[in-house]
């Protein structure tokens, strides 16, 4: 290619060149334009939104400020800055000014706004001022920290705010919320949450789960109705039956918020007193006092049916609550008050009763009818009045008759020489006697000084120094064991020389009898009879020995007597019939002698409890043969009829044969010696109820009336011309069987002796002899 089309090459190619770089430089141009348009239209934008954030943070006084590495920038609010200063008492409305007043109020915001600026953790909190509060909100965005101030001054600065208000209700410990109007909760708080089992709303809505429906219809209701409404409900919490009030107030702006208050303790308190007031007037109910309660207003609220039954009123009338002065009113009308002349004024002062605070003394109403009431009045603890009528005419019917039996006591006490004192459980002294005073040597006033067991020993004390013996009186007073409280009785020796007795006695009220008397005479009395029956038994021993003695002595000479004397009559015709008259009489002589002795022996064994029977079954019949037949010849002899009634059935007696016939034997001599020539002598025996009776009687002279009071004693029928010791061996001897001896007499008609013998042996009557 030549040179020419080279430079047209080139020439074109530069033109080509030229116009690409032309239309690259309008494509840039128009590229840059479309830059400069959209960044036009979004500063215009950012203008825009710029004014309405500040509008809007100046619309809700509120300022909003910028922080950068430490430095507090205002970005809207100059306003609400400026108020924010006052509330926190800053002459100037400094950004950097307020930033560090806030981190100088307290430590704990000036670590939050440090963590803020720092680490961009979000804060919240409010500053007290001394004209206001501020609110602060603290919020991270890149490398800015943003903080929104709202102040309050004046009465709206003790408001909380609504994060604020919000966190105290999260923190309350019963559950709080806010529904909406058909009652489901909308917000709740940590409480509500921890009472279901749940970590947040909506999982609690997922899981169905509701603190209690009812209190969500109270929440439908109150929304609907526009009123607060309230109610207790039982609420099963953590596995136990809580009781918690509920409140449902209409919020402004939609919503109900709904206030929970655990009242568990009240209610259950309150279901306590309603039991106890039940408990309470059933008590009541069942006790013989009539009760009547009125309340604050003077009516009837309570009465048991005592007080209706006591006023004889009708149930229909008092369940109508009548009023004190309408229940006093009724009562006059049927004369079952006390007579009075001035009724209104008596009636004014029982309705006074209302206005006293402490409760006032008793009065006694004497009624028409005869009847005393005891009326107490006391002030009721719920308020009103209670009133307590007693019917006392039989309390104080027996009080009259215990203080006369206390006086008879004590009249009877004080005509006693014994010392007697009365001391109650307590101790302390009731009664005693004036020779209680006189024998210790008391005043009456002193007495009624000591009172008790302590004060008296201090008295008694200078008499009778003992202390142990004080003590163990004082045991049997006031010790509560029943054991403790025995009988006690003694003697002890008083310092003036005197010998007391004295003798406690428990008494059926709990009370104990302390008697004292002074033996000092007595126990002389009884040393000198003590040293005379040791004399008088000596003597009886002598007169045992001597009678012995004498008896054996006799009994020796006796024996030759008789023995010469049988043989002298014995002897025939050597002797002369003058010699043989004296020979039987020295025998019959000697033979009355020797049963003397033998009665006197025999006497002398009975009183000393020395005769022993030889006891044998002994056939009536044959006894009284075998003594007819001996004392036949005797009775021949004095011309006398001896006459034996025996009856076929008579059977055997257990009893001595020997002593038996002794005691016949004394009965037919006896009779013999007292009837004349003549006169009939019966030796008789009949069976009785248990018995047998042997019986001997004659036609004789009789027994004076003088003479039968004493015709069985010892040596006194001698004395009065009778028989002698042998009636009183005939007693002694019926009487050592188990027996008795009778005599029926009248001078001139002659004497029955009866011997009551018990056919059988007899163990409360017999002697020991008849005990087998």
């Amino acid at each position: 290619m030549d040179a020419d089309q080279l430079i047209l090459a080139a020439a074109a190619g530069a033109v080509s060149l030229a116009i690409c770089a032309v239309l690259w430089a309008l494509a840039q141009r128009r590229q840059s334009q479309e830059r400069v348009d959209d960044l036009a239209r979004r500063l215009a934008a950012a203008e825009a939104r710029t004014e309405a954030a500040q509008a809007s943070a100046e619309a809700f006084d509120s300022a909003l400020l910028a922080v950068e590495d430490g430095q507090a920038m205002l970005a809207s609010g100059q306003e609400s800055l400026a108020i924010c200063a006052e509330a926190l008492g800053l002459g100037q409305a400094d950004p950097q000014g307020l930033v560090n007043a806030l981190m100088r109020a307290d430590p704990d915001h000036a670590r939050r706004l440090r963590a803020l600026f720092e680490r961009g953790e979000s804060c919240a909190f409010e500053v007290q001022g001394p004209k206001g509060a501020v609110t602060v909100e603290g919020r991270a965005a890149g490398a800015l920290a943003w903080l929104r101030l709202s102040a309050a001054l004046g009465e709206d600065a003790g408001l909380p705010t609504a994060p604020r208000f919000a966190a105290f209700l999260d923190a309350r410990a019963c559950p709080a919320w806010i529904s909406a109007a058909d009652g489901s909760p909308v917000w709740v708080n940590r409480a509500w949450l921890k009472a279901v089992d749940a970590t947040s709303l909506d999982e609690a809505a997922q899981r169905g789960l509701s603190f209690e429906r009812a209190a969500e219809a109270l929440a439908s209701e109150a929304a609907n109705l526009g009123q607060p409404r309230d109610t207790v409900r039982w609420v099963t919490v953590s596995g136990r039956r809580r009781a918690f009030r509920f409140t449902a107030q209409p919020l402004e702006g939609g919503g109900v918020g709904v206030w929970s208050d655990d009242v568990t303790e009240a209610e259950e308190m309150r279901e306590i007193l309603k039991r106890n007031i039940e408990a309470h007037d059933k008590t009541l109910n069942h006790i013989a006092e009539a009760v009547a309660i009125f309340g604050e207003g003077k009516r009837l609220i309570f009465h048991n049916h005592a007080f209706a039954e006591l006023w004889g009123l009708e149930p229909a009338w008092l369940a109508e609550r009548p009023t004190h002065g309408e229940v006093l009113d009724r009562l006059r009308q049927r004369r079952r008050l006390p007579e009075t002349a001035d009724y209104g004024r008596w009636k004014a002062g029982e309705i006074s009763h209302y206005e006293q605070l402490a409760t006032g003394p008793d009065d006694l109403w004497s009624l028409p009818d005869g009847r005393t009431l005891k009326v107490t009045r006391q002030p009721h603890p719920m308020g009103g009045l209670l009133l307590l009528f007693s019917d006392i005419t039989g309390e104080l019917k027996l009080k009259a008759q215990y203080n006369a039996l206390i006086q008879v006591q004590q009249a009877t006490l004080d005509k006693l020489n014994d010392a007697v004192a009365v001391f109650g459980s307590d101790g302390r002294l009731r009664l005693h006697n004036e020779a209680f005073e006189k024998f210790w040597h008391i005043g009456a006033q002193q007495l009624e000084l000591a009172a008790d067991f302590e004060g008296v020993v201090e008295l008694c004390v200078p008499k009778l120094h003992d202390m142990n013996f004080w003590r163990e009186l004082k045991g049997r007073v006031a010790d509560p064991d029943p054991t403790a409280r025995a009988p006690m009785s003694g003697e002890a020796r008083t310092s003036d020389s005197r010998i007391v007795a004295y003798h406690s006695r428990p008494l059926p009220d709990g009370a104990t009898l302390i008697a004292f008397t002074d033996v000092t005479d007595a126990r002389k009395l009884e040393s000198a009879l003590a040293a005379r029956e040791a004399a008088l038994s000596e003597a009886e021993r002598l007169k045992r020995d001597f009678v012995g003695n004498v008896s054996y002595e006799l009994r020796t000479p006796l024996t030759t007597i008789i023995g010469y004397s049988e043989l002298l009559e014995s002897s025939g015709e050597n002797l002369s019939e003058r010699g043989r008259t004296h020979a039987a009489a020295v025998k019959a002589a000697a033979t009355q002698l020797a049963r003397s002795i033998d009665d006197v022996l025999d006497m002398a064994q009975i009183d000393a409890d020395e005769m022993a029977l030889d006891l044998e079954d002994v056939r009536v019949s044959d006894l009284l043969i075998s003594v007819a037949s001996r004392w036949r010849k005797q009775a021949e002899a004095a011309r006398v009829s001896l006459v034996v009634e025996r009856p076929d059935d008579l059977g055997v007696i257990r009893g001595d044969a020997r002593r038996l016939t002794q005691i016949l034997d004394h009965l037919v001599e006896n009779a013999l010696g007292q009837t004349p020539a003549d006169g009939v002598v019966t030796i008789a025996a009949r069976k009785a109820l248990g018995e047998i009776q042997l019986q001997v009687s004659d036609t004789g002279r009789g027994i004076p009336f003088h003479v039968q009071a004493h015709i069985f004693d010892r040596f006194i029928g001698r004395e009065r011309g009778g028989p002698g010791l042998g009636l009183a061996l005939v007693k002694s001897l019926t009487e050592l069987h188990g027996g008795w001896v009778a005599l029926e007499s009248e001078p001139g008609a002659g004497a029955t002796f009866t011997c009551h013998l018990p056919e059988e042996a007899q163990a409360a009557a017999a002697q020991p002899e008849l005990q087998y």
